[in-house]
């Protein structure tokens, strides 16, 4: 039994820490430090400046590396905790094969095997990776990762647009400059890099049409590009909007316990028909959204209440 609360104990503290429990807090700001300093000596070993302190980089990174490889040991170990459902063994694979583990797994090995290979080698970039176990640490990657999963499949349609307008680019700018610069337009599929840097507005400027209608198409090119990259943008920012509404009608976050306050209007309510400035001035509130329907309104000061909407709101003191 004692083993047992022994392990269980060990989970507690190498989760992301809660509430009040001082130690796991503190071995998330000591994994912490240990990132920040395994990715500073991947930088710093680049540079000739610091072939003097190689030695001791080195050692700090090996030290690092100790501390992530007995990270990796403890969480193998109580994986089970993670994935209550599954035996040990399994609970430990499936924890390996997690984006945590192999973040984890793939920054340990190239300190050992991949010295010697050059191209190998540029696993050690995966380190940077590393930097997402920080920011795991806190809503926002939870957010970000959540909004794009729920929004797969419409942003999986705004790229695919994108695609399809940067493959008739590329066609329709053939077509017209092939024969003005054979060498820079030779098939169908050359202005592919065109179009992608038009598309996104880099304009790398290397390749570049030079007829007139080259020009006038890659004007007409230019202004269907910038419409079509923000489809995923408004896409994603209405994710956004969308997850913290939810968030804030539920109490399991600290965001959510200070936005939990909302009420739903009603013939009764002395929220209704009343504007948002009037509302937030009259109760000494601050309005958050609006949920009318299956819309999720930014309130502005004009915004008049209706019946049957849900104002989400919070003290104006926060």
């Amino acid at each position: 039994m004692g083993k047992k609360i022994s392990r269980k104990r060990i989970f507690e503290v190498i989760q992301i820490g809660q509430g009040q429990d001082i130690l796991s807090r503190a071995f998330d700001y000591f994994i912490v430090a240990m990132i920040l300093a395994n990715i500073a000596v991947l930088f710093m070993e680049t540079f000739e400046e610091m072939k003097p302190y190689r030695d001791v980089i080195k050692l700090v990174g090996w030290i690092t590396v100790g501390v992530f490889i007995i990270e990796f040991i403890l969480r193998i170990c109580t994986a089970d905790f993670l994935y209550p459902d599954c035996d040990k063994k399994v609970a430990a694979v499936k924890f390996v094969l997690s984006f945590d583990g192999m973040i984890m797994l793939l920054t340990i090995l190239p300190f050992f095997y991949l010295s010697g290979f050059g191209v190998l080698r540029m696993l050690r970039v995966v380190r940077i990776f590393h930097l997402f176990r920080i920011n795991n640490s806190y809503d926002s990657f939870h957010v970000i990762t959540s909004v794009l999963i729920e929004k797969k499949n419409q942003i999986f349609s705004s790229v695919f647009i994108i695609i399809v307008l940067m493959l008739s680019s590329s066609l329709c700018m053939y077509s017209v400059e092939h024969h003005a610069q054979p060498e820079a337009f030779s098939n169908a599929l050359s202005g592919i890099w065109w179009s992608m840097s038009t598309i996104f507005t880099v304009g790398y400027g290397d390749i570049y049409p030079i007829t007139l209608l080259g020009r006038v198409m890659a004007v007409i090119i230019t202004f269907l590009g910038v419409g079509a990259v923000a489809i995923p943008t408004g896409i994603i920012s209405a994710g956004f909007v969308e997850h913290y509404t939810k968030m804030a009608n539920s109490g399991n976050t600290d965001f959510g316990k200070k936005l939990k306050q909302s009420v739903s209007v009603d013939a009764n309510s002395p929220f209704l028909n009343c504007s948002v400035k009037e509302v937030e001035q009259k109760f000494e509130i601050t309005v958050v959204v609006i949920v009318r329907a299956t819309d999720v309104i930014l309130p502005a000061d004009e915004q008049i209440i209706k019946d049957e909407d849900i104002v989400v709101f919070m003290p104006s003191a926060i």
